[in-house]
């Protein structure tokens, strides 16, 4: 697998501040895509042991709140392998830290098929994941007032909600502003 980027004081990407990988390689082509350039699977540099461990020692600070996945598209078959036992190593090392990931692929598609994405490794790693946020980027649907989200059929869900219900359950944001007593 390859990698275009990492950031390491995201606050774009999930709730508070965040390390997130960008991956390479996507066929959605989504029109619209603000990444078009993570489509190619070479594009970037090789997602090594070095970086792994540079992306781990990043999430040590108590203020980092976690991880983000996005791409590309995280769920491509040849993204899955490379994927699976670094957010294992991500959960194990850091179990109150969330992970986010980003997939142009529906819960429905991931969970239930037929997709390209569908497979053994599906499971393992949504069972990983704290917020799924689902559904390619549509332009007709695009809306900046949304919040980890760029267009309006793009879900936000609560994964381990999910999995122990059998269903979707969207994930609740916590208001942005909380109101004061001046």
């Amino acid at each position: 697998m390859n990698y275009a980027e990492i950031k390491y004081c995201d606050i774009a990407n999930g709730v508070g501040v965040r390390t997130t990988l960008f991956v390479s390689g996507c066929r959605h082509h989504c029109e619209g895509c603000f990444n078009p350039v993570q489509w190619d699977f070479a594009a970037g540099e090789p997602f090594t042991a070095e970086v792994e461990d540079k992306i781990i020692q990043s999430l040590e600070p108590a203020y980092v709140t976690g991880l983000t996945i996005l791409g590309g598209e995280p769920m491509e078959q040849e993204n899955q392998a490379a994927l699976l036992p670094f957010l294992r190593r991500v959960k194990e090392r850091f179990p109150n830290k969330g992970i986010w990931l980003y997939s142009g692929f529906t819960w429905e598609q991931l969970t239930q098929g037929p997709s390209r994405a569908y497979g053994q490794t599906v499971p393992q790693i949504l069972a990983l994941l704290d917020v799924l946020v689902d559904g390619p980027f549509v332009l007709a649907k695009k809306d900046i007032s949304l919040r980890f989200r760029g267009s309006s059929n793009q879900r936000l869900i609560d994964v381990p909600a999910s999995l122990t219900a059998g269903e979707v359950v969207l994930w609740e944001d916590e208001p942005v502003f909380a109101s004061h007593a001046w």
